[in-house]
């Protein structure tokens, strides 16, 4: 069984939910979990000064979420699925776990003002989800990032073989209305340069891309399935950076950051072993090297102007992934690592804003109704001497690392 049939089998360890949550359940609620009941679950390290708030709510599987320049948070949603779907005489399908099914709306994006109120940008693009039996797990808008004012969108639940006949998987420009514009085709790309270890018994034709950057005027995509990052103009060139799958064959990149170099963490196949995970630095010679190793189930980078590296874990002390057990562990440049907090539930990005809080999607997969999703914020207390401006910034000596950035410790 591949690790893809493993995770979407996992559907049954959702369960512990009512394990989690005794009370509700035994109070018969319909729906045991509210927004509330999943944050309760989240516990930081009582020894450093961390609050805990739910920051939004509504989101369907949210996924990859940013700052944008007009103050917002933007976040990058699976959406709800669909019931389209494609034959082996359309394309190759998805082994294992299809055939998919979905729809060409659905996935969505949207922007959170400073009172968690939640706007639609956007819920106009593709939208998937897996075989019933092995979960349906959804897919759909996988990160968002912003070139100047220009929001770009980074797709992962499109393509015939995701049962979404007439898409691509694809990087898509935003406009401020909402209408989408392919930018580059990634599924043509992918198709037409196949990385170098591909696994044959786990392979997406159309890719399952999931985390995008922006960087010196060019976008940077992840794909985990094959196995490689690659760099898009805005005029819509794809450039391979690097064939993961290459030197590190079959290991599932999700997490990307960008802090003096490129940081890869990856996921790891199934079932879940601790601790064999790790984040790898792409070095200006081209080669990869281990930054940090002994990590799980790796979904989420981020850095802080301190030059501290935070890792988002999806699962930990678990075979498959389940619910309340994710944490965030913050590293610092010597190697010393803490785990600020745990008992996340189903984890799927993270990202600093500009107040120096830490925010993060939570419930990003898992079982129905749609909805369930929440963004979390984490204030660290790190706000350098305490000066905020006026709008609760941090003030510049300990507001979070731009994008590009220099860092000479890591």
């Amino acid at each position: 069984m591949t690790y893809r049939t493993r995770l979407m089998a996992s559907a049954l360890a959702l369960a512990v939910t009512a394990a989690l949550l005794p009370d509700a359940v035994a109070a018969g609620k319909q729906s045991p979990l509210s927004a509330q009941d999943i944050a309760s679950l989240v516990q930081s390290n009582k020894s450093r000064p961390i609050s805990i708030s739910v920051y939004a709510t509504g989101l369907n599987n949210p996924r990859g979420l940013k700052f944008g320049p007009d103050g917002y948070l933007y976040v990058a949603e699976g959406g709800i699925g669909g019931t389209h779907s494609t034959t082996p005489q359309q394309c190759q399908q998805v082994p294992n776990i299809g055939p998919y099914t979905g729809s060409p709306t659905g996935g969505r994006i949207s922007k959170i003002d400073r009172h968690g109120h939640r706007i639609t940008v956007t819920d106009a693009l593709p939208s998937s989800q897996t075989a019933p039996e092995t979960g349906a797990f959804i897919s759909g808008v996988a990160d968002v990032a912003f070139i100047g004012h220009t929001m770009y969108a980074l797709l992962a639940g499109a393509g015939c073989s995701h049962g979404v006949i007439g898409t691509d998987n694809a990087v898509m420009r935003i406009a401020p209305n909402g209408s989408a514009t392919m930018v580059a085709d990634l599924s043509v790309y992918q198709k037409a340069h196949p990385v170098q270890n591909p696994n044959p018994g786990d392979f997406e034709p159309d890719g399952t891309w999931y985390s995008m950057l922006a960087l010196d005027g060019n976008l940077y995509a992840l794909e985990p399935n094959h196995g490689e990052l690659v760099r898009i103009s805005p005029a819509g060139s794809i450039h391979r950076v690097m064939d993961i799958s290459a030197t590190q064959g079959h290991i599932v990149p999700t997490a990307l950051a960008y802090h003096g170099h490129f940081f890869i963490g990856n996921l790891n196949t199934f079932p879940i072993v601790e601790g064999s995970s790790k984040v790898l630095k792409l070095k200006g010679n081209g080669q990869l090297q281990t930054a940090v190793n002994g990590l799980t189930t790796v979904l989420g980078i981020a850095f802080d102007r301190r030059d501290r590296m935070y890792v988002l874990e999806n699962t930990t002390g678990n075979p498959l992934p389940t619910p309340g057990t994710g944490t965030i562990v913050r590293i610092n440049h010597s190697g010393l690592r803490e785990t600020i907090i745990t008992g996340l539930f189903l984890p799927t990005g993270m990202t600093f804003g500009p107040d120096g809080a830490l925010y993060v999607s939570n419930v990003g997969f898992g079982p129905p109704p749609t909805g369930m999703g929440q963004v979390l914020r984490f204030d660290l207390g790190d706000c350098g001497r305490g000066a905020r401006d006026s709008q609760g910034r941090c003030d510049r000596e300990s507001e979070s690392l731009p994008i590009g950035a220099g860092a000479t410790a890591w």
